[in-house]
């Protein structure tokens, strides 16, 4: 069948091994990657970084403010038990500061619903991990 007579297969040693013949050679493979084209852009074009650092430098010093004038006004929030452990957890991660734990502690043992309580209290469980682990 297929050009191959039943009997050849039969006389082959199972044992032998056939090594199979490559389509390209290394050659082949160097050529290939050298007909790549060729990009002209500066790698050390550094303008504009000066700039954005900067950017991102008063950005975050804004941010910093913020979380730090929301810290005490946070209680004054309209919000359930989860948005506020999400209002939390959000301050506890954009600074980095362990500070605020006890209190998304005590706004997750608030939520009501008991798979949500469950995450909320492994994500402290997490983050206490995370400051410990420093």
């Amino acid at each position: 069948m297929f050009g191959h007579d039943e009997n050849d297969n039969q006389q082959q040693d199972d044992n032998t091994a056939v090594a199979p013949t490559p389509d390209t050679t290394k050659e082949d493979a160097v050529a290939s990657t050298s007909d790549a084209p060729i990009i002209d852009t500066p790698v050390n074009d550094v303008s504009g970084l000066s700039s954005a650092s900067s950017k991102d430098a008063d950005l975050l010093s804004l941010k910093k403010q913020a979380i730090e004038e929301l810290a005490p006004l946070v209680d004054h929030l309209d919000q359930t038990a989860d948005e506020k452990f999400k209002t939390t957890m959000m301050m506890i991660q954009a600074t980095d500061s362990s500070d605020l734990i006890k209190s998304a502690y005590q706004a997750a043992l608030k939520i009501e619903d008991d798979k949500v309580r469950a995450q909320a209290l492994l994500d402290i469980v997490n983050e206490i991990n995370y400051f410990t682990q420093k």
